[in-house]
């Protein structure tokens, strides 16, 4: 498997590298079809006396979707190992869920007369989450670029895709986060599944159609 380390506002030694292939034979172990291993460090440092910490995001590329983990901490090296075990887990995970499906098959399917989903654990989102949602709960702290904020907004874009609610949980689970965006295949509404406790989801549907993939392209 390739391996490629950059670093940000941060170098990157030998003796790195050298654990960096140490640590990530559990990974090859784990996903032995996987092509290669992009790693990231950052190093932050606060304008507020908060002490300097580095930041390890792996991204494990290979056939079938893109894996993502990271860790921070004070340490690399420390955030590596974190960062490493959090990839470890979600490899598990998506393995497990693999061999439960091939023996117990899960069939998803929409029941019209109830509106509730059979063969997977997803519950429909409440009234109070879809106005959490819908109207905000946690306010956003607007200041001049120079000031500090103790909110932190990252923005990232990404294609639509079209899939099935089943879909979007495996692949929440493989980026490791606790929601995943998409484009429901059976309604072409823009959707959004998300971890509850355990292995237990819900999931959000948005009553405006998504465009066709056509207008995208255009």
């Amino acid at each position: 498997m390739e391996t490629s380390i950059v670093g940000v506002g941060v170098g990157i030694t030998d003796r790195f590298r050298t654990v960096v292939e140490e640590k990530i034979a559990k990974i090859q172990m784990l996903a032995s079809r996987a092509q290669r291993l992009d790693v990231k460090v950052t190093h932050r440092v606060y304008r507020n006396g908060h002490v300097p910490d580095e930041t390890v995001e792996l991204t494990l590329i290979g056939k079938g979707p893109v894996v993502r983990a990271e860790a921070t901490d004070g340490d690399k090296f420390v955030a590596l190992d974190l960062a490493v075990d959090k990839m470890s887990e979600q490899l598990r995970r998506a393995k497990e869920k693999r061999v439960d499906g091939r023996q117990h098959p899960r069939g998803a399917h929409f029941e019209k007369e109830s509106g509730a989903l059979e063969g997977i654990d997803v519950q429909p989102a409440s009234a109070d989450v879809l106005h959490a949602v819908a109207t905000g709960t946690v306010p956003v702290q607007q200041t001049e670029e120079d000031d500090y904020s103790p909110v932190v907004i990252r923005t990232k874009s990404f294609d639509a895709e079209w899939m099935t609610v089943e879909e979007a949980v495996d692949r929440m689970e493989l980026v490791g986060h606790d929601f995943f965006l998409f484009v429901d295949v059976r309604t072409d509404h823009p959707s959004v599944v998300y971890r509850r406790k355990g292995w237990d989801y819900g999931v959000i549907a948005l009553s405006t159609q998504a465009p066709p993939s056509e207008a995208l392209a255009s």
